[in-house]
């Protein structure tokens, strides 16, 4: 049985209707030439959810464009090859309140193929011109052999919270840091 002929949009299956615009939390996005643009990303801006929707110029600058993005998120690298602290993340505090910062952090020590990782938990209030840290940074350590020279550290200095990796000796260490937080504020 053939298929060919008038489809009618009075009787039997009514054709598709092609969407022409995508609402999302911040803009539209309109198709075009009916090509859409999804991309994914993460940004340190705060959101309740820890998520949030863009699409269309006011969003993301292309009209044809919708970004799913991951909010709350930091992440950084570095490499160092002495026990200098060297900050990967450093996070400038820009509205009055309390953060609650979760970070994972990975090193690989390339001079000796060994390896460490790291997880720190720790808050810091913000008063408008100054951290401070909310009591001690928890921590989780996992280090392999002579890596247990190296460390990982959470403070603050100024108004920015940082992330430092603090290597040893003459060894180069590649480091990797992801995170999260939490805001609450007034």
């Amino acid at each position: 049985m053939s298929q060919a002929g008038i489809i009618s949009t009075s009787s039997g299956p009514v054709p598709p209707t092609v969407p022409t615009s995508f609402v999302t939390q911040n803009g539209t996005a309109v198709p075009a030439a009916n090509v859409l643009i999804v991309n994914g990303a993460d940004s340190t801006e705060n959101t309740a959810n820890g998520i949030i929707s863009k699409g269309g110029v006011v969003g993301t600058g292309t009209s044809n464009e919708v970004d799913i993005v991951i909010t709350n998120r930091l992440q950084g690298v570095v490499t160092t090859t002495n026990n200098t602290p060297t900050p990967m993340i450093t996070f400038p505090l820009t509205v009055i309140g309390t953060y609650a910062i979760e970070v994972r952090v990975a090193a690989f020590n390339t001079t000796s193929t060994i390896g460490a990782g790291y997880s720190l938990f720790g808050s810091a209030r913000y008063n408008g011109a100054t951290a401070t840290l909310c009591g001690n940074v928890d921590r989780i350590v996992n280090e392999e052999g002579a890596m247990n020279s190296a460390t990982s550290t959470f403070s603050v200095s100024g108004a920015n919270v940082l992330i430092n990796a603090v290597g040893y000796g003459a060894e180069t260490i590649n480091w990797a840091a992801v995170g999260l937080y939490t805001f609450v504020g007034v």
